[in-house]
């Protein structure tokens, strides 16, 4: 053989570090055929041997099958083709196995009964499609009579979680969380009377086509700091803040140069009072994880602070 240096069955397992049983299984299944045989039938390996049995142990312990590994030796396939594809497959195991371990996470925090467990698997393993139909059905019921609203657009795609193609654990968690959450029929109902009683609120003469002042967002700039300054609802420290929560929503209403208090306060207290529900709040951490957000503050105090000042403040008739 031109000199080159032939090894036995045993030297080959020597220094591969791979059993004699195993190498004469490639042998056999013509993996790793042998260079050349003794007179008495030995099978002799050349030095090229050495380098397909440790491309065949590397290939085999990334998990891919024999009659592959026989093609990628054979050139039937090139290692190029064989390695995306199983990176592909892999990438679709490591998937279920996140979501199986979020399910499983959960269940175990929770306390979660056989049902509930199988419920939160389906919910986790939906597809895109199916995730998104159930989105749609969740926020149509919100929305119902409000998609022409100009608002509609920007506030669905404000309140719309979108899963990643490869979420983290916890963003798995969260959306089966929300999922739930779809389902919950007085939550819808509870998210419908508050967009439509918003709707209504809007000014009639709003020509710019765009969104109203957002109430949340006028609670959250004027409460907190009153909230750790300690200042009490009913003092006069609040009056200021009170006022100017009065006087946008006063705006919102279409009526901000001069406006009836008795109204006013009592319909925005109505409407922080039903804003105040902790599943709203729920949603949107949930939203916020999902989506990869920062985590929003919950609003609750503020809201909570909010109705007490303005319901103190109700003039009598």
């Amino acid at each position: 053989m031109n000199g080159e240096t032939l090894y036995s069955i045993g030297d080959l397992a020597r220094r591969t570090g791979l059993t004699v049983k195993a190498i004469r299984f490639y042998a056999d299944t013509g993996i790793v055929p042998p260079t050349d045989r003794t007179s008495a039938g030995y099978r002799r390996y050349g030095a090229d041997a050495i380098a397909r049995i440790e491309l065949v142990r590397t290939l085999r312990e990334l998990g891919i099958d024999l009659a592959t590994i026989r093609k990628v030796m054979d050139r039937e396939v090139s290692l190029m083709d064989v390695a995306a594809t199983h990176a592909e497959a892999l990438e679709v195991q490591i998937r279920v196995l996140r979501q199986r371990r979020a399910v499983l996470t959960a269940v175990a925090r929770r306390g979660s009964t056989s049902r509930e467990m199988e419920l939160m698997h389906k919910l986790a393993c939906l597809s895109e499609a199916e995730r998104q139909c159930l989105i749609d059905d969740f926020l149509g019921a919100v929305f119902d009579g409000l998609h022409d609203h100009p608002a509609f657009a920007a506030v669905t795609r404000s309140l719309t979680p979108e899963l990643p193609e490869d979420p983290e654990p916890e963003q798995i968690e969260a959306w089966v969380e929300l999922a739930e959450l779809f389902q919950d029929h007085d939550f819808r109902a509870t998210l419908h009377g508050m967009a439509q009683d918003l709707a209504a609120d809007r000014a009639p003469d709003d020509a710019t086509g765009g969104l109203p002042p957002i109430l949340a967002d006028a609670v959250r700039a004027q409460v907190p700091q009153a909230l750790e300054a300690g200042v009490e609802p009913d003092s006069a420290e609040a009056e200021p803040i009170v006022t100017a929560l009065a006087a946008h929503y006063a705006r919102i209403l279409g009526s901000p140069a001069s406006y009836d208090p008795r109204v006013v306060y009592r319909r925005l207290a109505d409407r922080l009072e039903q804003m105040n529900d902790p599943r709203r709040d729920r949603y949107l951490s949930l939203l916020a994880t999902v989506n990869g957000w920062p985590a929003p503050g919950s609003l609750a105090p503020a809201l909570t602070w909010s109705t007490a000042a303005l319901r103190t403040r109700i003039p009598q008739r």
